[in-house]
């Protein structure tokens, strides 16, 4: 195996860099049984995970090696391990596994042959002369920026590529400018006679698209991370709408009194201030739902949340502005 990667042989195919070096298990096993095999398993590489096969020897799953350490010793291996683990084919690239590295953040990824077979294993020391140690975040946030250098250059392409690459994205944000004027044009006449609202709306869409891509940043670090699950995504939903409930009440009382102290009108700042509240309620829960779901279907989140994110944030704050606007005003 060669020692170390270089970008000039990210088309290589993965097999020619992986460790074969590795401990299988059977689902049906204990805890207990898996400690034996790794205290009997003579390896001069880091044990990370542990990988489970089936009665035909496929990959089922994988094990965390904390998972052994802190279960019971009599616990099965199926009730620990993750079900249906990524893993990078044996004729794959190495920029593919360096894209896997990427999006889940894993320290080491099994490799299968056609049949899902395991074949071998290829870890995060493959990148850098140092041991990568599970205590030192620095040290592996480091490795993984040296990955994504590696992915960068692997994925040096023409300026009409990029273009075909960006521009579907930036046509979603387009598109919901288009749709937000159209909006606003149903509210023609609310808005010649109460000009404050023309004023207020850079400031609204401004504060909702914030806590938009604050909520989605923050699912995008746990979305590396943890497998998506239709359960995961109620709990992010619940765990944020307390959160988006009271940054919307913040945020409109502040916007909401100086729209009063600005035209002496109460019922103005509480419709600029109560709209304020709907969207950014709404900013978060899509910051939480759509790059979740879009995970969930196998789409790269980190490219398609932004434009997606912040399209349907506009979409929905404009709605929310005129109506409860017209609504308390009207």
């Amino acid at each position: 195996m060669p020692a170390k990667l270089s970008d000039h042989n990210l088309r290589e195919p993965v097999s020619a860099y992986m460790r074969t070096d590795f401990v299988t298990l059977k689902h049906d096993e204990t805890v207990a049984h898996a400690i034996k095999s790794i205290r009997n398993h003579a390896s001069p590489g880091d044990i990370l995970y542990l990988y489970v096969t089936d009665e035909h020897h496929r990959l089922a799953g994988i094990v965390p090696i904390r998972n052994v350490i802190t279960s019971d010793p009599q616990a099965k291996i199926s009730s620990i391990m993750v079900p249906s683990p990524v893993s990078v084919l044996h004729s794959q690239s190495v920029l593919h596994a360096c894209e896997l590295f990427m999006e889940y953040r894993f320290l080491a990824l099994p490799v299968v042959d056609n049949d899902n077979k395991i074949l071998g294993i290829v870890d995060i020391n493959l990148f850098t002369d140092d041991v990568v140690s599970l205590n030192h975040q620095r040290q592996l946030d480091n490795v993984f920026q040296m990955i994504g250098v590696h992915v960068s250059s692997g994925k040096k392409v023409s300026s009409w590529s990029d273009f075909k690459g960006r521009f579907p994205w930036l046509f979603c944000n387009i598109s919901s400018g288009i749709l937000c004027a159209f909006i606003a044009s149903r509210y023609e006449l609310l808005i010649s006679e109460l000009a404050i609202l023309a004023m207020f709306i850079t400031v609204v869409l401004a504060i909702a698209e914030s806590v938009s891509i604050q909520s989605m940043a923050l699912t995008l670090q746990v979305l590396l991370q943890r497998n998506v699950s239709w359960r995961r995504i109620l709990m992010g939903v619940r765990n944020e709408l307390l959160t988006s409930v009271l940054l919307g009440a913040g945020s409109g009382f502040v916007v909401g009194v100086t729209a009063y102290l600005w035209r002496g009108v109460v019922w103005q700042g509480l419709a600029i201030g109560l709209s304020i509240w709907f969207a950014v309620i709404t900013a978060c829960l899509l910051g939480v739902i759509v790059p979740t779901l879009i995970r969930k279907f196998h789409i790269d989140p980190k490219v398609a949340a932004g434009p997606i994110v912040l399209a349907a944030t506009d979409i929905a704050t404009m709605v929310f502005y005129f109506s409860t606007a017209n609504l308390i005003l009207g």
